[in-house]
């Protein structure tokens, strides 16, 4: 198969974010026509359709969808190259909003802040803390700091930046009364602390020690939507959590906390910075990821 060209693939990024050739064409300084005619000799090149055209709309189909996601990364690709080209010539400077975890943010990028901002004087910081999966485009935020799998966004990139343990756990006062649980499924027995935000209930994926994945069938009488929240109700003896590490290690240490199943093994957490895909990434927003990768990827 001949390689596709660069700015074909380009023109189809534009027409799917527009939703025309028209519109897609005109932001890549094209006529209609022009467009058209990039996309047909892309299909052609990759011996596939990747849009279903009507008179009224467009859509993409299966292949087309799932190379839209492979144009993402290709993009985002190119400005990475771009940036490391021009990286040490751009000063980061203006305002970055961003959007993260509550927990999260507070534990761990709170304590960034400072490096960042001594390196970089004229860069301003406003930060949202919230568990809320926040509009970054509509919302007018630069980056989106998520934890675990988000649901796709055609307009966002996504980068995972740091990942961590999650563990279960439990008060003493809790284990004391209810007991601990001898296996994955004993938790069918017991209260297990959910988190929970727009009626998406998170579930528990578990490894015991044949190896196997499971999903864990623990009863739920109490779902938050705040990892601290999660933390508190079980050092209050509410039931046992699923947290990432980060924010129970010290609990754990001074034994206000205690960790159940220790042989079996709870699902990775992904860091996660968003952004949109429509620009180069301003240098303010770069350099901030690449600290959190340097400071917190090991």
């Amino acid at each position: 198969m001949l390689r596709a060209n660069l700015n074909d693939i380009q023109v189809f990024m534009a027409v799917v974010d527009a939703g025309s050739f028209i519109a897609g064409g005109h932001a890549m300084g094209l006529s209609r026509s022009a467009a058209g005619k990039a996309i047909t000799r892309l299909e052609e090149r990759l011996g596939t359709r990747l849009l279903n055209r009507t008179t009224r709309a467009l859509s993409l189909t299966d292949e087309g969808r799932e190379f839209y996601q492979r144009g993402l990364q290709i993009l985002a690709s190119v400005d990475d190259a771009e940036a490391s080209v021009a990286g040490t010539k751009s000063t980061a400077r203006g305002v970055l909003r961003l959007t993260v975890p509550a927990a999260f943010g507070r534990l761990l990028l709170l304590p960034l802040l400072a490096k960042y901002l001594a390196a970089w004087p004229d860069v301003q910081v406003e930060m949202s803390f919230s568990d809320r999966l926040a509009d970054l485009v509509d919302e007018g935020f630069d980056l989106a700091v998520r934890m675990g799998v988000t649901a796709p966004d055609t307009r966002l990139v996504s980068r995972v930046v740091a990942k961590y343990q999650t563990v279960l756990c439990a008060s003493p006062t809790y284990l004391a009364k209810h007991g601990e649980p001898r296996d994955v499924d004993a938790l069918a027995g017991h209260d297990c602390l959910l988190f929970s935000s727009r009626n998406q209930k998170q579930s528990w994926r578990l490894r015991d020690d044949q190896g196997i994945w499971v999903k864990a069938m623990g009863r739920s009488r109490l779902r938050l939507d705040n990892g601290e929240a999660i933390r508190d109700a079980a050092l209050s003896g509410l039931g046992i959590a699923y947290l990432p590490d980060f924010l129970v290690n010290e609990e754990l240490a001074t034994g206000r906390l205690k960790q159940v199943l220790t042989g079996v093994e709870g699902e990775e957490v992904r860091i996660v910075t968003l952004y949109p895909n429509k620009r180069l990434l301003e240098p303010r927003v770069r350099r901030f990821i690449d600290l959190m990768v340097e400071e917190l990827g090991s």
